[in-house]
């Protein structure tokens, strides 16, 4: 494992899952940190996800896409059987998952957030999402991370 854990790590160990970890040198200065990982990891973008917390009538749920994409929050509501959705505060978002934007993992989060992932992960053998640091990417089974968190799969990507 490169680098200290994470609970996303540590996570991954326990339940015993396959994966494999990617560490590259986070670019404070760089626009968007997943398309960073997708450039830094020389992956093809559509593979490397983004986590990004909302607020579905109240209640945060995450929402995971493609990093080329954004959030539909009309299908994100949807999926988990809300009205209206919109982008959570980002102190909020850090506070219930207990990471820093850009290394929000959907695994291992502090408080256990509704997940919904893009339809679109179930097309590829594996994908990346953060491992729950800014430079540090982990490589999974869509099928495993819909299993670990619980997750919907649906259609979300904008």
């Amino acid at each position: 494992m490169a680098g200290k854990g994470t609970p996303a790590t540590a996570l991954l160990a326990k339940q015993k899952v396959a994966h494999q970890l990617h560490a590259y040198d986070h670019d404070p200065k760089h626009e968007s940190y997943g398309l960073e990982a997708a450039e830094a990891l020389g992956l093809e973008p559509d593979r490397v996800f983004k986590t990004l917390v909302a607020d579905v009538d109240g209640k945060l749920t995450v929402g995971v896409v493609p990093v080329t994409g954004q959030l539909d929050l009309k299908a994100l509501a949807a999926a988990v059987g809300g009205k209206r959705a919109k982008m959570a505060e980002a102190a909020a978002a850090q506070r219930a998952t207990g990471y820093v934007l850009g290394g929000i993992s959907p695994l291992g989060q502090r408080s256990r957030l509704p997940v919904v992932i893009d339809a679109s992960a179930e097309k590829f053998e594996t994908i990346y999402c953060s491992a729950g640091r800014r430079g540090l990417e982990v490589e999974l089974a869509p099928a495993d991370l819909v299993r670990l968190t619980s997750a919907t799969v649906a259609p979300i990507r904008a």
